[in-house]
């Protein structure tokens, strides 16, 4: 897996933790949760893109 692969997914690790913590916390914020999931994505393209 190159860097920069594995550099978001500990970014996207990162923020699963961080937004989970907010969310029980301070309570949930749908768009939180939608830019995790955004980022996940992306995160899941960087993975496919690089194994083609």
């Amino acid at each position: 897996m190159p860097d920069s692969a594995k550099a978001l997914t500990v970014c996207t690790v990162t923020a699963l933790v961080v937004v989970t913590a907010y969310t029980v916390t301070l309570g949930g914020s749908g768009w939180l949760w939608f830019a995790w999931v955004v980022l996940g994505l992306v995160t899941l393209g960087a993975h496919t893109a690089r194994r083609n």
